[in-house]
């Protein structure tokens, strides 16, 4: 039997040691576009999410407003890492896509902006982006400057919350 992995990650990608944990940098051009994830493992209600170590939590993602996808092992495609000035977006609830093209060495990043509204993983943000934050929220999708630079590139759920706020 062979043994295949819970999510993807693109072969372009090599996931190494950083000073902070773990990221995933490019070995070949990747163009704007191009996918780089898909994250897979269990859903789970907020609840059920909340009862999970840090550890499990922090590479987790938010799905919908109350339910998460938790891995259900650690894998590669897990240390993609937030930055304030990120180069991939997410295209639907689990996968992550290029925004742009990214060049061999860069570290691929998403804002936790696109998917995260709740607490679960607030953090001061040290990304070194020159629009940096400072702090990650699960209010962050609220700001009206990362809802005009990151649409289409939200979680679905979130883009139904951004565009029921535009009809009121």
């Amino acid at each position: 039997m062979v043994d295949f992995p819970y999510s993807y990650i693109s072969s372009k990608l090599e996931t190494r040691a950083t000073a902070h944990g773990f990221g995933s940098f490019v070995l070949a051009p990747i163009y704007a576009g191009e996918l780089l994830v898909i994250w897979g493992g269990f859903v789970m209600p907020e609840d059920a999410f909340m009862q999970l170590d840090e550890h499990a939590r922090s590479i987790s993602i938010q799905i919908e407003k109350d339910v998460f996808l938790a891995p259900i092992q650690a894998e590669k495609a897990d240390y993609i890492n937030h930055s304030c000035n990120p180069n991939g977006g997410l295209r639907g609830a689990n996968n992550l896509i290029a925004m742009r093209d990214i060049m061999v060495g860069e570290e691929v990043t998403f804002d936790y902006a696109m998917s995260d509204s709740a607490p679960y993983d607030q953090f001061d943000c040290g990304c070194g982006a020159s629009n940096c934050r400072g702090k990650v929220t699960g209010n962050d999708w609220q700001l009206p400057e990362l809802r005009e630079r990151y649409n289409g590139y939200f979680s679905p759920y979130l883009q139904r919350k951004i565009n029921k706020l535009k009809t009121l």
